[in-house]
């Protein structure tokens, strides 16, 4: 039988507003900035260990984040996010 150890999720996320709510491109990317940190806040509130790797403004105003996160707390992941 086999048996997950240890487990890291590599996520890209894409943080956007629907085009047809009508902000400007300052106003989604301050949304989309609110969005940002609330989802890192949710993270840490979880103690869900993470580390983004890439956050970029694209030209529409969206953010797009790379983040690896640890999938499971039984064991120690510490390498996954030495890369």
């Amino acid at each position: 039988m086999k048996r997950i150890q240890a487990a890291c999720i590599f996520q890209t996320l894409l943080f956007s507003q629907k085009p047809e709510q009508g902000y400007t491109k300052e106003q989604a990317l301050k949304l989309n900035h609110q969005e940002v940190e609330h989802y890192k806040h949710q993270l840490e509130k979880a103690k869900t260990r993470y580390h983004i790797t890439e956050e970029q403004e694209q030209a529409d105003g969206s953010i797009l984040v790379k983040v690896r996160k640890q999938y499971n707390e039984k064991v120690e992941i510490k390498e996954y996010f030495e890369m």
